[in-house]
């Protein structure tokens, strides 16, 4: 059974979230990108700054499940732009989603998706939607049998690496 539960991220965060992020995004796509794309792209997604700005816009919720002081996951839903293929009434994006691999198979995903669907009640959001990178096949399998659907794609840059994300969605469920 999990104990650990999903809490909002704090401005305390920042620095352990920057880094928990950086790390985790490395380990899943490192491998099948070129290095200096990875080192090119991970400044500008993450960094305490960064992290401490997203904690406190109100258009962007972070999730946290934490084992004491250790990261274990965490999301990110945010309103926003979406894609034109995204055709559900108040779209809200599943912005980020990442569980760290020694928390895999304890239901951690799971839960911190019930709380990403709350969140974007939260938001306003009747429609969740979600980029996935095309050859993150674990990803995507996840995805759809959490509901969500391929509806279109967008690019998605990694570095000088310009990529094909599927545009993934689903209803919110209400809780």
């Amino acid at each position: 059974m999990n104990h650990l539960q999903v809490r909002r991220g704090r401005a305390s965060d920042a620095a352990a979230l920057a880094a928990f992020a950086e790390r985790t995004f490395a380990e899943t796509f490192a491998a099948a990108n070129r290095p200096e794309d990875i080192e090119a792209y991970l400044p500008t997604a993450y960094g305490t700054g960064l992290q401490e700005i997203e904690l406190a816009d109100p258009d962007i919720i972070t999730l946290i499940i934490a084992d004491g002081e250790t990261l274990a996951a965490y999301a990110q839903v945010r309103r926003g732009e979406a894609p034109a293929c995204v055709k559900g009434t108040a779209p809200v994006e599943l912005w980020r989603f990442y569980v760290d691999k020694p928390f895999h198979g304890r239901g951690l995903a799971q839960q911190l998706m019930a709380a990403a669907h709350a969140a974007a009640l939260e938001l306003g959001g009747r429609t969740l939607w979600l980029g996935v990178w095309e050859r993150n096949e674990r990803a995507i399998a996840f995805y759809s049998k959490a509901g969500f659907h391929t509806v279109g794609s967008h690019d998605f840059l990694v570095g000088s690496d310009r990529q094909t994300d599927n545009v993934m969605v689903t209803e919110v469920k209400q809780p």
